[in-house]
């Protein structure tokens, strides 16, 4: 695990990532929890950046910090990380959920795979989340440009191999449309995808927006082997942010989960 925060480190000094909106001072993130133990990961676009400042854009700091910084490692640039640094850093990564998750977003996510009798928030039904880019950025995924959002998925799209390659993971769920189309394309996959009727978001005009479930099986990311099958779920409705996400709609994608993993994995 140090080898890769080592390599992700030394990316943030390439001229790849320039002018692609990364926080510069702030670590890459490998996982949301521990990826050793997880049979279930979640998977989202990258880091907000409320995971690394509040709201008035300040680093967060003392028991609100959730990772590390610059800063927070007395470190001038990443050069100068040592080992001593590298372990810290994916010390965070694994402990995320037992010092200071960012629940807003992750209890939504959490009730949605409690059907596969995991959670985030337990060492002994693990599950982990994960990022197509482990990199923050200042703004919103959907505000930075196609170009910049191409790069950065040029510049990390190995790491989620890699991390998936070396992981127990058996199942991975992917959150909402954005992600899908990104997974598909790092990937080189064409995941099945099915109108699932109980998931339509009503709007007082029209016939509202239809859910969508996609499911697959990769066996390789970016040209990289997984030594194994590893079953992809996904839904198209993102759970923390698509207006009209209801507790019923959540409930049905959670046991459309739950079922299509169990048959999937059998």
């Amino acid at each position: 695990m140090n080898s890769l925060v080592s390599t992700l480190l030394r990316r943030l000094d390439d001229k790849s990532l320039i002018g692609t909106g990364v926080i510069p001072w702030s670590s890459p993130v490998l996982s949301f929890g521990d990826l050793s133990t997880a049979r279930v990961a979640t998977l989202g676009l990258n880091p907000s950046n409320r995971e690394f400042v509040d709201g008035d854009g300040k680093e967060l700091d003392g028991a609100s910090r959730r990772f590390h910084t610059l800063t927070s490692l007395g470190l001038s640039a990443w050069s100068d990380a040592k080992p001593r640094h590298l372990s810290l850093i994916a010390e965070s990564c694994r402990d995320y959920f037992a010092t200071n998750p960012y629940d807003t977003w992750f209890k939504r996510l959490d009730r949605v795979i409690a059907g596969l009798k995991v959670s985030y928030y337990s060492s002994l039904f693990g599950a982990c989340h994960l990022d197509l880019v482990p990199y923050a950025t200042a703004e919103k995924w959907t505000d930075l440009t196609r170009q910049q959002r191409l790069r950065l998925l040029d510049s990390a799209g190995d790491t989620l191999a890699l991390l998936l390659r070396d992981s127990p993971i058996q199942v991975l769920v992917l959150n909402g449309s954005s992600v899908v189309e990104h997974f598909e394309r790092v990937a080189s996959i064409n995941l099945q995808r099915a109108t699932i009727r109980g998931w339509t978001l009503k709007r007082d005009v029209g016939p509202g927006v239809a859910g969508i479930a996609y499911t697959g099986v990769v066996r390789a990311v970016g040209g990289t082997r997984l030594r194994r099958d590893i079953h992809v779920l996904g839904f198209n409705h993102n759970i923390q942010s698509s207006f009209g996400v209801t507790t019923q709609v959540t409930e049905a994608i959670r046991d459309w989960i739950a079922d299509a993993a169990a048959e999937s994995v059998a």
